[in-house]
């Protein structure tokens, strides 16, 4: 069936190119030719059984948003992640990953893929793990091909993307420990890598097989996501040797898997102080060229537990306005807890803001509708049209209703009450524009 990549290299639009040159106002011609470059990809695997709305990532598209849910070794849920993933389609999540590593993985991924008709992502490390746990009884004893079959499930279950660290070798592994690190590898799909290499004495699966998984992608056009084993797992840690020499690697592996028409993405921290985020981005995009760059975060200080979406919201706006692609959301749980429902819905929340945001600053032209839309009705006093505009309408309505609100339009809320301005200069609510100047019509 080809790839994206291989169909647009050949000058042919696809249905998913068709899908996203509409979402986004652009012209195939203009949406074309960066696709077969590679700087815009959409993950979207042939043999996906369910039909979706597919989204296309990269650069001069809108900023994307991606959650993630599933369960953990301690916490098997499949209902609790069922709904999860029905509040990151309510809340309009672009993309969203299965990280489960505990209980019935292969059913798990196989339900929420059916549950949520968007781009869909996966670590198949995870499920290596989990296969190792249960009948190596210790997820070190992986053979290769185990490492293998993995991405292999993942791909044949109609997975658009997967993350592979493919970067971490086992002379970084070696280093790790003796390079000094605050926060240790924070990745656990780095540290499993990175474990297994030690024990074994053995090269990455993942990079020693490489042209084989490329060989699986093209088939499959699945999406690759260069993962950052060794990201800072906190702001102290940002941007050492470590972390640098996986992203000149990966830089490396994804020219080699252009060559073959397969898609990819970079991955990128974590916790990177405020100062260093633009750097960040710079560096990546210098190393990997014009390649959709995707971000966990990153966070901006490692003490705000319980509201982790907001510090990394903060960091999010910034790299996004610097050119990152696709915000990889945090929520109130991180470094905490398995996340709960609502949990996902107000990290959803604050990184569609941080992406918005974003776009106000890379594409302004487009963005900018949606602010203008919602600044006149409020200078209108239009209530309906404010909640109905706002990023979250149902939590909008609930507190504009709360306290003694008098219903209805063109009244004021009870912030201003009868100091509303645009009830004490009722002039203000209708212009028109004259000579590039606002005109007051009396």
């Amino acid at each position: 069936m080809g790839t994206q990549m291989s169909a647009a290299r050949r000058g042919v639009a696809t249905d998913e190119m068709k899908q996203v040159a509409k979402d986004e106002d652009v012209t195939l011609d203009w949406l074309i030719p960066k696709i077969a470059k590679g700087s815009i990809i959409i993950p979207s695997n042939n043999v996906r059984p369910q039909k979706i709305h597919n989204v296309g990532i990269g650069k001069g598209l809108k900023t994307k948003v991606n959650v993630n849910i599933g369960t953990s070794t301690l916490n098997v849920n499949l209902e609790e992640e069922i709904e999860k993933a029905k509040v990151a389609v309510k809340y309009h999540a672009d993309t969203m990953m299965d990280l489960s590593d505990g209980g019935d993985v292969k059913k798990i991924r196989q339900t929420l893929l059916e549950v949520a008709p968007i781009t869909f992502g996966t670590v198949p490390i995870y499920e290596a793990y989990n296969y190792g746990v249960e009948v190596h009884k210790n997820p070190l004893n992986l053979t290769e091909d185990d490492y293998i079959k993995a991405f292999e499930n993942n791909a044949k279950d109609g997975v658009d993307y997967t993350t592979i660290h493919c970067g971490i070798t086992k002379d970084i592994a070696k280093r790790i420990l003796k390079v000094q690190r605050y926060g240790g590898v924070v990745s656990k799909g780095g540290t499993i890598t990175a474990a297994w290499m030690l024990k074994h004495d053995k090269e990455n699966p993942y990079l020693t097989h490489y042209d084989y998984l490329v060989e699986l992608a093209k088939k499959y056009d699945v999406t690759f996501s260069l993962g950052d084993a060794l990201r800072p797992g906190s702001i102290l840690d940002s941007h050492d040797e470590l972390q640098v020499q996986e992203m000149i690697n990966v830089a490396r592996l994804t020219k080699r898997a252009h060559e073959q028409d397969v898609q990819v993405m970079v991955e990128g921290p974590g916790h990177v102080p405020l100062n260093e985020v633009a750097a960040n981005v710079r560096l990546a995009k210098s190393l990997i060229g014009d390649v959709p760059y995707y971000v966990l975060g990153p966070l901006v200080t490692d003490v705000a537990s319980g509201h982790d979406h907001i510090a990394s919201a903060i960091g999010a706006a910034v790299s996004a306005a610097e050119g990152v692609d696709l915000l990889c959301y945090l929520t109130p749980s991180e470094h905490l807890a398995l996340p709960n429902p609502d949990e996902v819905k107000q990290g959803l929340i604050a990184y569609r803001i941080a992406a918005h945001a974003a776009d106000l600053v890379k594409i302004r032209d487009k963005a900018i509708k949606w602010d203008l839309e919602m600044s006149e009705a409020r200078r209108t006093l239009d209530w309906e049209k404010q909640l109905a505009l706002s990023i979250d309408p149902e939590e909008a309505a609930r507190i504009h209703s709360r306290t003694g609100q008098h219903p209805g339009n063109n009244v004021p809320c009870t912030m201003c009450g009868g100091a509303c301005v645009y009830m004490m200069l009722p002039q203000q609510k209708t212009y028109v524009k004259e000579n590039e100047n606002l005109q007051q019509i009396e």
